[in-house]
């Protein structure tokens, strides 16, 4: 259990318990990012990245180079799991470490890219601000990105009320917004865009269990009492539709 005064208003967080969830149903980010992550050098050739927070390995698993050095990182063991065993059906190469992002023990000056998604404003600021200057080559990039469902969207807005309802410490969406303007390094370039992601009623459904505000954190009943909730409002659309999201990058070159 994760806690963290900042986030949820000090409410613990299991990400272990989304696990499952997340490895099906989280893996969502348009093909533009991994267009512009590749552009920006994330696991070109002969290149050497690491993706911190990596979570069910998301990013690794769609950006895989046979021809890059690929480590990834994550502190819950669980989400790690599922990780290294999508990489061993597809014999995938990736070196997968269960470790705290702030204190990982891998060599200085080790990597050309290090990338964060979904995960940045978890980690405490200075100590990862130290950790990924020690661990980047001279002239290496640091990359953080956040993708967030926009709440003018009326099947995204109606989710969000309802989980806000049974878990009313939730506190989604802003911190990492705000987090893609943090000057943790000089030069920063920030980028932003909008995209439509499609969904069926289960995958959003899922998406949503696999949310901090869920599974990682509510009680049995009350988890079990948002189910309900969530399912019988979806049936009020069609099967399948679009939710309206908003896409940041911030890359920082680390001299």
């Amino acid at each position: 259990m994760l806690y963290n005064k900042k986030i949820d208003n000090g409410k613990g967080f299991d990400w272990g318990l989304t696990s499952s969830d997340y490895a099906k149903f989280r893996d969502i980010y348009p093909t533009e990012l991994y267009d512009r992550l590749r552009a920006m050098g994330v696991a070109a050739d002969n290149s050497s990245w690491l993706d911190l927070g990596t979570g069910t390995g998301i990013l690794p698993q769609n950006l895989y180079n046979e021809k890059a050095k690929i480590t990834a990182v994550d502190i819950t063991e669980e989400q790690i799991n599922y990780a290294r065993l999508k990489a061993e059906e597809n014999g995938w190469n990736i070196n997968y470490l269960v470790s705290p992002a702030e204190s990982t023990g891998l060599p200085d000056n080790s990597f050309d890219c290090i990338t964060a998604a979904q995960c940045f404003w978890y980690f405490e600021r200075e100590r990862i601000i130290s950790e990924i200057r020690r661990m980047l080559k001279p002239g290496g990039k640091f990359i953080k990105v956040y993708l967030a469902y926009t709440l003018d969207d009326e099947i995204a807005k109606t989710s969000h009320e309802l989980v806000k309802k049974m878990n009313k410490n939730w506190t989604p969406g802003a911190s990492g917004a705000k987090d893609m303007f943090d000057d943790l390094f000089p030069n920063r370039e920030t980028e932003s865009f909008y995209c439509d992601l499609p969904f069926t009623r289960e995958s959003w459904h899922g998406r949503m269990c696999a949310c901090r505000g869920t599974l990682a954190s509510m009680d049995e009943k009350s988890f079990a009492k948002w189910n309900k909730k969530h399912i019988k409002f979806l049936e009020t659309y069609p099967e399948e539709f679009s939710i309206r999201h908003k896409l940041y990058i911030s890359s920082f070159t680390v001299e």
